[in-house]
């Protein structure tokens, strides 16, 4: 039970991870029409910029200021660069971005070298938030905090005690994505800002009309977009490793969100994060193969088929992707999407 209970806490918090990396790409695509390939970028330069400003200011100055700065450098990028060449077509913009992806990589690289950084969490969330003690005579329980020595060890060598501690980053990283997933949908659907950032890729005449400056509009909604993968950059970054490939190691799967969701739905995109971390993290602890599961069935079985003999662990990296294929087929507008790619 222990083994269930932490697996789904695990895929809920990468899971999230993922929806507070979608969210911006979504925000961006949804209000603008621009597929950003360096979205991904911006959570590296988040957590990048987050640990230069965590070791002046602190962790918590680091999460306030680092996606503001990183918000920053997204509207820039949106007035100078991407702007002018938005009215040639999504092609164009595909390029620069894809472009911008990798002279991200290499200044990250010139500036703060090859090596992973030590970005360490806060104190208070150093160690668990909670500790899962299953034992084979009290059963399971839930104990706040970091698990005695003493009562993870049995004194019975009949009786068997399994303490499974959840990291606190994890438990704060749900919680911010949970807050940012609110805030999203209070602004887009409750506030006036909503409304114009909406209305603008759909009637940017009328909203002209009306006052509004529709290029500052994009230009805001394009640098909250990166401010959102900023924030999940200094999460991210001192939750996991802070490193020049981990926009590479997330940057394809948060593409399979955004589709498996459907292209410019929050909610999907949301859904599906949920449903690839939970899998992904199942699938990874799961060392059962194809061959073990047919032996159950009939044990005289033998093959010496290498596909056979692959466990789920070792497929689970293709499953987002395998996913993909299968939604593409049979529901390309993605779980919650109003319209396809």
């Amino acid at each position: 039970m222990e083994f269930f209970t932490i697996s789904m806490l695990n895929g809920l918090s990468y899971g999230l991870l993922l929806f507070m990396l979608s969210s911006g790409l979504t925000l961006i695509f949804s209000m603008m029409g621009v597929l950003n390939f360096a979205h991904a970028s911006f959570y590296m330069v988040g957590a990048y910029v987050g640990y230069s400003i965590a070791k002046l200011t602190g962790f918590w100055g680091a999460l306030l200021l680092a996606p503001l700065v990183v918000g920053a450098l997204g509207a820039l990028f949106e007035r100078f660069a991407l702007r002018r060449v938005h009215k040639f077509g999504h092609v164009p913009e595909l390029l620069i971005t894809f472009g911008l992806s990798f002279v991200i990589l290499e200044l990250v690289q010139l500036i703060w070298g090859r090596t992973a950084l030590e970005f360490q969490p806060p104190s208070k969330l150093q160690g668990p938030a909670f500790t899962l003690v299953n034992s084979s005579v009290d059963g399971l329980h839930v104990l706040w905090g970091a698990a005695p020595a003493a009562m993870c060890t049995a004194a019975d060598a009949a009786v068997k005690v399994v303490c499974s501690p959840f990291p606190a980053t994890r438990g704060f990283m749900m919680f911010v994505a949970l807050l940012m997933l609110l805030a999203l949908w209070l602004m887009l659907t409750r506030t006036r800002i909503g409304l114009v950032i909406q209305s603008a890729l759909t009637h940017p005449e009328m909203v002209e009309a009306l006052g509004h400056n529709v290029p500052r509009v994009f230009m805001l909604v394009f640098g909250a977009g990166a401010a959102l993968a900023g924030l999940a950059g200094v999460i991210g970054g001192s939750t996991f490793v802070t490193e020049p490939a981990m926009a590479g190691t997330v940057g394809s799967v948060i593409f399979v969100v955004v589709v498996v969701g459907g292209m410019g739905s929050l909610a999907g995109a949301f859904l599906a994060s949920l449903l690839i971390g939970v899998i992904q993290t199942f699938a990874v602890a799961l060392d059962y193969s194809v061959l073990s599961m047919i032996k159950t069935v009939m044990p005289d079985v033998k093959a010496s088929n290498t596909f056979v003999n692959l466990t789920i662990s070792q497929i689970a990296p293709i499953l987002p992707y395998l996913f993909l294929v299968l939604i593409l087929i049979f529901r390309p507008k993605g779980l919650l999407g109003t319209r396809e790619g």
